[in-house]
């Protein structure tokens, strides 16, 4: 549906355009001059709370990938119609944390009370300027596959926040940016390419990734990390953790031998990480101790399944 309806109606081809829109790539490039403007847009829709920090933390999370953090930020704020000051209140100092926090700019936006709105709807567009980057579509067969902290990070602080375990939820809210882990390891000049993991969780991003570089993958189950809070959760709730949005991870395309070098680069960082497994030229495979099941699409986000039983 992406590639039928959205990614063949794109206007012109400039000659600028490095890195056009495409499947698992969570930016765009262009060239200019001696220098990339890297750009990526973020709506925040499903955050209980903070939107604002939220929205701006994805957006960054998407630029960084490139190894490169974002300077600048355009915001949209849409409020609905019973939305109150105290609510805008709330999403611009939430902005304006983040901003801070990440040593970055607003540099414009817009902000409008729109019919028909059940609750406020943040999008964010960040800019980073840079002489070199990575995306997600340059992962090599042969490459591992480094992934960092746990899996369902951002799903965690979501569901905890929804029942009112609300240091739960702040603990994972916390760990949401990945944008310093990024770049410190693109610095190691070990890594092909990095994928934050957002919808669908770190299979989603797994087959991301995978698409964007014509690539499969070998990734074994028991390897990937799950939080004690998150299994507990997940298990409450009959949600598969795997599959759980996952702002706060990152994915990582690592020449086969210098896996150690990026791991410990992390670690200084205080940002654990563990190799679950390599890109191959082969099938998308999660292996898991009794079978191997193929992920042929992308699988839809277990928040979506929580979220609904909440609404009932």
């Amino acid at each position: 549906m992406l590639e039928k309806y959205v990614l063949s109606n794109l206007g012109l081809t400039k000659k600028e355009v490095v890195v056009p829109p495409k499947v698992g790539v969570d930016f765009g490039a262009l060239k200019l001059g001696s220098y990339y403007l890297i750009v990526s847009s973020d709506p925040v829709t499903g955050a209980p709370f903070d939107q604002g920090w939220y929205a701006l933390n994805v957006c960054a999370n998407d630029v960084s990938t490139s190894g490169n953090a974002p300077s600048f930020f355009q915001v949209v704020i849409l409020l609905p119609e019973r939305g109150s000051l105290s609510e805008l209140k709330r999403i611009t100092k939430g902005l304006n944390k983040a901003a801070l926090s990440l040593g970055a700019t607003i540099v414009g936006g817009h902000t409008e009370v729109t019919p028909s709105l059940s609750f406020p709807i943040v999008c964010a567009t960040g800019f980073a300027f840079a002489r070199h980057f990575v995306s997600a579509s340059n992962a090599k067969a042969g490459d591992s596959i480094v992934f960092t902290k746990w899996a369902g990070v951002e799903g965690t602080s979501i569901i905890a926040y929804k029942i009112g375990l609300k240091r739960v939820a702040k603990k994972f809210s916390s760990m949401l940016s990945v944008v310093k882990e990024a770049v410190t390891a693109y610095k190691t000049r070990a890594v092909h390419a990095m994928h934050d993991c957002t919808e669908g969780g770190v299979i989603g991003a797994l087959y991301e990734m995978s698409v964007a570089s014509k690539l499969g993958f070998e990734v074994y189950e028991q390897k990937i990390p799950v939080a004690h809070e998150t299994n507990t959760l997940c298990s409450a709730f009959k949600l598969d953790p795997l599959r759980l949005i996952g702002s706060g991870s990152l994915l990582l395309s690592v020449k086969s031998g210098r896996e150690k070098q990026v791991i410990n680069a992390l670690s200084h960082l205080g940002v654990n990480a563990s190799v679950i497994g390599k890109f191959t030229k082969g099938k998308k495979l999660l292996i898991s101790r009794k079978k191997e099941v193929e992920i042929n699409e992308a699988p839809s986000d277990e928040i979506w399944k929580f979220l609904k039983t909440r609404s009932t």
